[in-house]
């Protein structure tokens, strides 16, 4: 009985040691999985997956190093059923917050547009059109012609049309006063046009 016991002592040993080494094993290996995917997360500082169908994906991504409102970013077309990928890259100043498509113009060509921070309260759009198999960019109206532009931009969709509502530093009876005001994108042609929308305001 002795030498029994003796002969599983020493065993227990080794199987409670090989145990200790695997849950190291496995604690190590979850921190690397964890460090990974901080760094990946801290190298792409902005991800959206746009599907528009099953197998059809346009993903955008930011990255860059230092600065965060300097860096650049990408536009990743794939249609595995085609087994058709497109891409386009590009130089941003700001930081990327927002991404979504649309089909403003209603010719088939969907419309990717990026939403960029340029400033603590200002922002701005990037759009491209995705047509005849490549990415053609089309400029977004800026905000010069608005008079007393104040920023704390707001984009929104509604019906599928376009809104920005911005405010605006008025001077009424000799009085300072920021208002809010709604304007109203239009698409065609690839040109945009902008126009102030009386009814949007009204309702706020």
């Amino acid at each position: 009985m002795k030498s029994l016991i003796k002969g599983i002592l020493p065993a227990c040993m080794i199987l409670m040691l090989l145990g200790a080494c695997k849950n190291k094993i496995e604690a190590v290996d979850q921190q690397k999985q964890v460090a990974t995917a901080k760094t990946q997360k801290d190298f792409f500082g902005f991800y959206k997956d746009l599907e528009l169908k099953p197998g059809y994906h346009f993903e955008v991504l930011s990255w860059g190093k230092g600065v965060d409102s300097i860096g650049a970013y990408s536009i990743l077309m794939s249609d595995s059923v085609r087994k058709n990928f497109r891409s386009v890259s590009a130089e941003r100043e700001g930081i990327l917050i927002d991404a979504w498509n649309m089909d403003m113009d209603n010719d088939g060509n969907p419309e990717i547009y990026l939403q960029v921070s340029t400033k603590k309260n200002i922002s701005d759009l990037y759009v491209y059109e995705f047509a005849g198999n490549s990415f053609n960019k089309i400029s977004f109206p800026g905000t010069s012609s608005i008079k007393g532009y104040k920023g704390n931009d707001q984009f929104f969709i509604k019906e599928g049309d376009l809104y920005r509502t911005v405010n605006v530093l008025q001077t009424e009876n000799g009085k300072e006063q920021n208002i809010s005001k709604t304007y109203r994108y239009a698409l065609n042609s690839n040109t945009f046009s902008m126009k102030e929308n009386k009814a949007e305001e009204a309702k706020n």
